[in-house]
């Protein structure tokens, strides 16, 4: 740490800069200390890292397109497995490993979420064994390359239910309207206007609700910009621009009181419109190994 740190200071000097400022984005707090011990002056720059991150290269789309894709055979995956007996955890073990399989340099989190478990929603998995006709649904977060995917599905396991299959249909409606409003000019705020209330689906107020119905750019983060939410979006709208990669997520509890849907897309702007990133299939309720 310290030899890098010298590293550093003797670019600058080499440059010319020994006395300019250094901005960081991330950094860890032993490495920050160092660089003060040693003399530099360091300067907060993850706000003009975000601002230049906001609009991807098409090498960028390129790796984001190439992690969603590995999450989509992950996905066939866990449809394969997906029957009574199977662990949350084992689902976890199994997505992990098929991922670091594939080349991910980092599987960041996995939520295994399944039947009492959906609703209220947590955001993580448990050792619960899978039972006939649970709903369940999964959100595979991992990096190739350094870019990220943030990536839902739901399923039902056997079979499904009436109240199970109108949470998806809700939730695939707003999701489906959320990305009719893709298009570059267009403000964040207009794309949180197709998503219900906190108090329509069940929550005392937006910042209850925060992260449900739900859009964040994607790329080195997994949260960059533009954020898109009813608890702010409304008041300080982004443009909606070109370039931009995010993610789009809703969430349905079922009317049987446990049950839910949760589903998430990964959208690229284009000129044309939204073009989606992730292909596993999710217009109607998958049920996994049918009864």
């Amino acid at each position: 740490m310290e030899s890098a740190v010298r590293e550093i200071k003797g670019m600058l000097t080499d440059a010319g800069l020994a006395d300019a400022p250094v901005g960081v984005d991330i950094v860890e707090p032993a490495f920050l200390f160092e660089m003060q011990r040693q003399g530099l002056t360091v300067v907060d720059c993850q706000q003009l890292m975000l601002d230049a991150r906001e609009i991807k290269s098409s090498d960028e789309i390129m790796l984001l397109s190439q992690a969603a894709a590995m999450v989509d055979g992950v996905y066939q995956d866990i449809v394969d497995v997906l029957k009574p007996g199977i662990r949350e955890n084992e689902i976890v073990a199994l997505a992990s490993k098929r991922l670091y399989e594939m080349g991910s340099d980092q599987v960041e989190a996995i939520n295994a979420v399944s039947g009492e478990r959906c609703n209220p929603h947590p955001h993580n998995f448990s050792d619960r064994l899978i039972r006939p006709g649970d709903q369940a649904f999964f959100d595979i977060i991992h990096s190739y390359n350094g870019y990220r995917t943030c990536y839902y599905r739901t399923f039902g396991v056997g079979s499904s239910t009436p109240a199970q299959r109108d949470a998806y249909t809700k939730a695939r409606e707003w999701m489906d309207a959320s990305i009719e409003m893709v298009k570059a000019g267009v403000g964040t705020d207009e794309v949180a206007q197709v998503w219900p209330t906190a108090q329509e689906f069940g929550f005392a107020d937006e910042m209850a609700a925060f992260g449900l119905q739900f859009g964040h750019g994607l790329g080195l983060g997994l949260h960059e910009r533009p954020i898109i939410s009813r608890l702010n979006s409304m008041t300080e709208p982004v443009e909606i621009k070109p370039g931009m990669v995010f993610a789009l997520e809703t969430y349905c509890p079922a009317s049987d009181g446990f049950s839910a849907a949760r589903i998430e897309e990964e959208i690229v702007v284009t000129e044309d419109g939204p073009r989606v990133l992730t292909q596993f299939p999710a217009q109607d309720l998958f049920v996994a190994n049918p009864y």
